[in-house]
């Protein structure tokens, strides 16, 4: 039972000296409910065991883990045991090139954990969802490795891209995923502007060129950002084409299936929508959706836009009419 005891307190010291930097011993000894002496006795038991544990000098004293050159024995509380699982399990689907390690990483750690926990894990279930209808290429860990690499050294990066002639060569920013995709941000240095790269088409040529020193992206927000060049816009943080429209539709009827638009209700049965697009066809299209009849405030370009939908579709809806005519009479 002792030795339960003295597991559990050391599993609670080194969390806390995981969590922050520097630790007075008095502080760890308060936090932890013992005298400074069984701190001190704690702190020579996981030395035992590896883990690098350094003495820090000065008037209150105190301790502080330190990067060691060799892996000791890695101990969790129940919390991170369980979170360790679980974002394995994630990592299962992520896409990254690490779907078999990740799972053989998942079942050693499930093999040694508690039987209390692994029923929590077993318990732990999903499913992902691809949007489309081919899942999208896996990217390569050491793909994914390389970029994230040049990335954090801040040096130009060399690759060729799929279905493209000419290597590329960029100042990379950051690494992002977008729609279930990894994507590469950065500075296009013969285009002289920022472009977005799937991770999958890239294959990276070595070595990586000189350091450069980071440009600032417009606007400072890396997801902003992104989600604006995919909306097609430059940066203001608005679809390029926007537009109001009255729908014979209930608000709140309305609202469960607008993510970023404004519905404000004028009646029982009727609602103002604002909503906004990457094309003036595609807000017409994506309004259409709703079964219900549709007044166009403005601008003019959505409805032209709605003109132009409305001929495509009773010309198609006529080719269908005469198809179906020609195999009648057959």
């Amino acid at each position: 039972m002792e030795f339960v005891k003295t597991s559990g307190r050391l599993l609670s010291l080194l969390s806390l000296l995981q969590a922050r930097r520097d630790w007075p011993g008095a502080l760890l000894a308060e936090r932890l409910e013992i005298s400074q002496r069984t701190v001190r006795r704690d702190v020579d038991r996981l030395r035992e065991l590896g883990y690098p544990i350094v003495a820090i000098k000065g008037p209150d004293g105190g301790y502080r883990l330190d990067a060691g050159s060799e892996l000791p024995p890695l101990l969790f509380d129940d919390e991170q045991a369980v979170a360790l699982a679980v974002a394995l399990r994630i990592a299962t689907t992520s896409g990254a090139g690490i779907e078999e390690a990740a799972a053989r990483a998942l079942t050693t750690v499930r093999q040694v954990m508690p039987a209390r926990l692994r029923r929590r894990i077993d318990t732990f279930e999903f499913t992902t969802v691809t949007a489309g209808t081919r899942p999208d290429p896996p990217v390569a860990s050491e793909v994914l490795m390389a970029l994230s690499a040049a990335v954090h050294a801040r040096e130009v990066l060399r690759f060729d891209y799929q279905r493209q002639d000419t290597p590329r060569r960029v100042e990379p920013c950051h690494l992002v995923t977008w729609g279930g995709r990894w994507y590469l941000l950065a500075w296009d240095l013969d285009r002289a502007d920022w472009r977005t790269f799937r991770a999958d088409r890239i294959t990276p040529r070595v070595p990586t060129g000189p350091r450069f020193t980071p440009r600032e992206l417009p606007g400072g927000d890396v997801a902003a950002f992104v989600a604006n060049r995919f909306r097609g816009s430059t940066g203001s943080g608005e679809w390029p084409c926007r537009g109001e429209v009255i729908l014979d539709l209930p608000a709140e009827q309305v609202s469960g299936y607008v993510r970023d638009g404004v519905v404000e209700e004028l009646g029982p049965d009727r609602c103002r929508l604002v909503a906004g697009s990457w094309s003036w066809a595609g807000l017409a299209a994506s309004l259409g959706r709703f079964d219900a009849d549709i007044e166009v405030v403005g601008p003019p370009e959505l409805k032209r836009a709605f003109g132009n939908l409305a001929r495509r579709y009773a010309a198609a809806a006529a080719d269908r009419r005469r198809t179906g005519e020609a195999g009648q009479s057959r």
